[in-house]
């Protein structure tokens, strides 16, 4: 289907930061599948991962016990706030997951009429219907039929509208990324994040954070919401946890689950045993103090530079914002024209993203040589959309 508006790209293998095109061509890959490639392109210890249990078991139904499910959640629950977890195939699974988690927990508690969910303005949560219908960007929920009953989008940054949907007597749940991606890389100040879960722990009211993106240690913390020493009820994860491999995972406390009974949710291909078996080996390395020490340094580094960037090309750059290696570039010219032309003049990839800006998202063990080369190209791509722009 004509869905996607392809770049003129045709990819045909990677190793680390880099990819090649079927005509040779080296570029630096600052994209990452979107924040999914954690680790960067044919990890050895993913692709042995991979090697291993294909030997071995690709799939049963989860009507057995799958050792590898176990594992993997055993390692998510110990180091987050979780006490269960649901694995899916995507984010946005893990995102209705989440959804139906909320209103079930409402349900379970005696208090049917709590199905109102709120969530903001530049969100993303993925394609499905609950998911657009939690995000209601108009681009994604216009031609398919009325909006779905119960949820509600607030204008980013809106204390006092979001004050009122905590007070509402039928709010089941809060549904926000701590660190906006496709929205435009905006992040939840951290007073806000310790606000939102005071006022959600005195109204009832459930908090969803959808940590697809900005999760596994993309901000230089395991998950996003750790720097504001909070916690949510659900979190719903993916891209990363497989490091390019289809894996999502919703996780929850044992209290906010408590209306997932038997039956009532399921999957077919989620949890399966090589999905596991690469999830543990992505989950372990993303996971290392080794990891997240190098997403502070090289982070630190490349926000520097393009603040300097910014200073030297105003006529291009209008601001940086992110959070760790979750950056956002606003620019002047048309973001997808720089895309373009980064692409085609300095053989760096990088993605696009609302408010007119383009997402540097490179996997978080790239090298601080490795990140030097990616100033030199982005700048190379300033260099060249000044002279567009002036043209």
């Amino acid at each position: 289907m004509g869905v996607y508006n392809r770049a003129p790209l045709e990819v045909e293998r990677g190793q680390g930061v880099r990819l090649w095109s079927t005509d040779g061509t080296e570029y630096l890959d600052c994209v990452s599948g979107i924040s999914t490639n954690a680790l960067g392109h044919a990890h050895p210890k993913l692709v042995q991962a991979v090697k291993d249990q294909a030997e071995k078991l690709w799939h049963v139904s989860n009507i057995f016990k799958i050792p590898g499910q176990d594992a993997l959640a055993d390692s998510l629950c110990e180091k987050s706030f979780a006490d269960v977890v649901f694995f899916t195939n995507s984010g946005t699974e893990a995102i209705e997951c989440a959804l139906k988690t909320a209103r079930k927990f409402h349900v379970a508690n005696g208090q049917p009429e709590r199905i109102d969910i709120y969530g903001f303005d530049g969100s993303f949560h993925g394609r499905t219907y609950g998911a657009i219908n939690a995000a209601a960007n108009p681009s994604y929920t216009e031609g398919f039929g009325p909006k779905m009953e119960g949820f509600h989008q607030l204008k980013w940054g809106d204390k006092a509208a979001l004050t009122a949907a905590f007070e509402n007597p039928n709010t089941a749940a809060i549904i926000l990324e701590p660190v906006q991606g496709e929205g435009g890389c905006r992040a939840t100040p951290d007073a806000d994040l310790r606000w939102m879960r005071e006022m959600a722990d005195q109204y009832g009211v459930l908090i969803i954070f959808d940590e697809v993106q900005c999760g596994m240690g993309r901000t230089g913390k395991l998950w996003a919401h750790e720097w504001a020493s909070m916690t949510p009820d659900i979190m719903a994860i993916a891209k990363a946890l497989g490091g390019g491999f289809p894996i999502g995972a919703c996780l929850a406390t044992a209290e906010a689950a408590k209306g997932m009974t038997v039956g009532v949710h399921g999957s077919t291909f989620g949890g399966n045993p090589l999905a596991m078996a690469v999830g543990q080996a992505a989950f372990d390395e993303v996971s290392s103090d080794a990891i997240l020490d190098n997403v502070n340094e090289v982070a630190g580094y490349l926000t520097q530079q393009l603040h300097g960037l910014k200073e030297r090309f105003p006529d291009v750059i209008v601001e940086v914002r992110g959070k760790g290696l979750l950056l956002g570039v606003k620019l002047v010219p048309n973001n997808r024209e720089f895309m373009g032309w980064a692409r085609d003049e300095a053989k760096l990839l990088v993605a696009g993203g609302g408010d007119n800006l383009v997402r540097v998202l490179p996997p978080l063990n790239i090298t601080l040589d490795e990140a030097r080369e990616a100033i030199e190209k982005f700048e190379k791509a300033c260099e060249f959309a000044r002279a567009k722009v002036a043209g």
